[in-house]
């Protein structure tokens, strides 16, 4: 697991290309370094996790073919096997190490032989001039921004979007549709960022380039279904022997291995799983003090169902100014889900306790049907009645009437011309082909897992140096879940029916049978008068700042909080917490206000960490 970067095409001297590592040194805090020759460099920071001594990158140094890669690939053991076998010799045993020897042998077709999560950026000096492939992985578990500059036919590109920033001249717009699509979707979608000059590679992509050249960008067709999935307790069967085989190879490090558990279902079966080969250790995260929709018991009793040794981590709402700062500066752009705050939180105390990767449960909601929306969706088309206005609202962080009362008529009219949603996302999800359920659950894992929860759920967990790793995002589950008919995921009110059916006899009764509730921070009372949170949250939204923009009415804004201190909802307090959010971003990223990251800032206190 690393972080990498690098240029094409372009010049960048010592001092950006360390500046670059250093800005995402704590991706990477075991090795640091880069290669440059003419036109092009090469860069990483090394989280060691596979092969300790070894891992060294660029891998292929000194030969035709030199490769920076972030991630892990799961089935390296079986590639480096077959490429021994082919005369091909490998420097260790470490997971990247094959990269090379790979494009070798299949070219650009190298992708198709991987099976994890990856984003890597390989350099061929073998024909007149130097050619440059980037590739990410299927789903978008490891994220790789790019900075093209068609005039000049440059690149420069790195893991994080803060780094990225380090070289010169990169970042300088800020595009003004970005609050907008921020709102609508909770963070930008699709290839684009908060920057103008600034994309990220979409989920299973290819880009190609030779220097001087324009570049050649294939997404790579996504994984098909598993052949049609069966009824009842075999669907529920083969759902658990894959998952039981995937968790079984993601335990696999020559470091301390964690797990995070919220006390529901997904993160649970994860737990559960990973306690059949030995002993775990169990991580969940609360808040200080009496809240709502606490999880913490429910946490302990997946823990010693799995016989685990349980980390109870408890964070003080008091810190919440402090950690968002925090949790901004690595994100590099607004992201609006309040459980950032305490993902970043977390997996800071999983590090402190000694462990370097951690399984999570992400992503099962999306695979096997899980969220409410889907489910009222898919029932409102069966009745005939119109869904997709309801269900959009749902992604938002502030519904379409509330954009429009909330937004001036200058940036109305701006936004109009730009929509938030990318165009063959949306024409897809209204009128592609399948059922509504079919439609939604692609539009979920092509496009709002990767650019809202995973890039989230990577920058938080590399923030603090550990590699999380998501068992339901593994090719083969993602392919049995997506093989299910609408009535294995939801019918009769129930969500994710055959994921619970796999879960069966493995988890606590009462995790089984509570009704399904989102790992979120509980903002709808936590931001109320009298909090330092509400003070916070006044002193950035106050009136003066809110309207000096130009893109929001401040009388508006001001309703929002009259109306949240009168009668607390979660429309109301997700809106504020999303302009909040923003706002924070605008104090750390825009030009004319650019502050240090968290190094500049003043910490937030540890989490405190209770084991039993």
């Amino acid at each position: 697991m690393c972080r990498i970067f690098g240029y094409f095409n372009a010049r960048a001297t010592p001092h950006e290309m360390r500046a670059v590592a250093a800005l995402q040194r704590h991706g990477g805090p075991d090795a640091t370094g880069f290669f440059r020759a003419p036109g092009w460099g090469l860069g990483s920071n090394r989280l060691a996790v596979v092969d300790l001594d070894g891992g060294e990158q660029p891998y292929g140094r000194g030969g035709p073919v030199q490769v920076v890669f972030n991630g892990e690939i799961y089935n390296h053991a079986e590639l480096r096997a077959r490429l021994q076998a082919r005369g091909h010799v490998l420097p260790d045993r470490c997971d990247g190490s094959v990269l090379p020897a790979l494009y070798l042998e299949y070219g650009d077709a190298l992708t198709e032989h991987l099976d994890g999560m990856y984003a890597l950026a390989l350099l061929d000096t073998r024909g007149e001039v130097p050619r440059l492939l980037l590739a990410t992985d299927h789903i978008g578990m490891k994220p790789l921004y790019h900075r093209w500059d068609p005039a000049s036919r440059s690149l420069r590109f790195s893991s994080e979007l803060p780094a990225l920033l380090g070289f010169d001249g990169v970042g300088g717009r800020v595009r003004e549709s970005a609050l907008d699509a921020y709102l609508t979707t909770r963070t930008p979608f699709g290839t684009r960022t908060v920057y103008e000059d600034v994309e990220v590679l979409e989920p299973g992509t290819t880009w190609v380039c030779e220097l001087g050249g324009a570049p050649r960008v294939r997404r790579r067709a996504a994984d098909l279904p598993a052949a049609p999935a069966r009824e009842g307790r075999t669907a529920a069967r083969q759902v658990r022997r894959t998952l039981r085989s995937e968790v079984r190879r993601l335990l696999v490090a020559d470091v301390p291995v964690a797990l995070i558990v919220s006390g529901g279902l997904d993160s649970g079966l994860v737990a559960s799983l990973a306690s059949e080969h030995g002993p775990v250790h169990t991580f969940n995260l609360a808040y200080r003090g009496t809240w709502p929709s606490d999880e913490r018991h429910f946490a302990r009793e997946v823990a010693e169902r799995a016989g685990a040794v349980h980390h109870q981590v408890e964070i003080d709402p008091a810190d919440f100014p402090k950690l968002l700062e925090e949790t901004v500066w690595h994100l590099g752009q607004p992201n609006a889900d309040p459980i950032a705050l305490s993902t970043y939180a977390l997996f800071r105390a999983v590090r402190d306790a000694g462990f370097t990767v951690a399984l999570t449960g992400d992503a099962a909601d999306e695979v096997f049907g899980g969220y409410a929306r889907m489910r009222v969706a898919a029932e409102r088309a069966a009745a005939g009645a119109e869904w997709s206005a309801d269900y959009l609202d749902a992604l938002s962080a502030a519904p379409a009437a509330l954009r429009e009362r909330l937004y001036t008529v200058a940036y109305r009219d701006h936004v109009a011309a730009d929509p938030a949603l990318p165009g063959a996302a949306r024409e897809d999800l209204l009128h592609g082909p399948g059922t509504v359920l079919e439609r939604i659950t692609r539009f979920e894992l092509e496009n709002r897992l990767p650019a809202y929860h995973l890039r989230r759920v990577d920058h938080l967990s590399m923030a603090s140096s550990v590699e999380a790793r998501l068992p339901f995002c593994q090719r083969s589950v993602v392919a049995l879940g997506r093989a299910l008919r609408d009535h294995q995921r939801v019918r009769d009110g129930q969500v994710k029916r055959t994921l619970y059916a796999a879960a069966a006899g493995l988890l606590p009764p009462r995790v089984l049978s509570r009704p399904k509730q989102p790992f979120t921070l509980p903002v709808a009372t936590m931001l109320r008068p009298g909090t330092l949170l509400w003070e916070y949250a006044r002193d950035l939204l106050a009136p003066g700042r809110v309207a000096a923009a130009g893109r929001l009415e401040a009388r508006v804004v001001e309703e929002l909080f009259a109306a949240q201190a009168e009668r607390p909802d979660d429309t109301f307090a997700l809106a504020l917490w999303a302009l909040l959010v923003h706002e924070v971003w605008e104090e750390q990223f825009r030009p004319a206000a650019r502050r240090p990251g968290p190094a500049g800032t003043p910490g937030a206190s540890r989490p405190m960490v209770t084991a039993a």
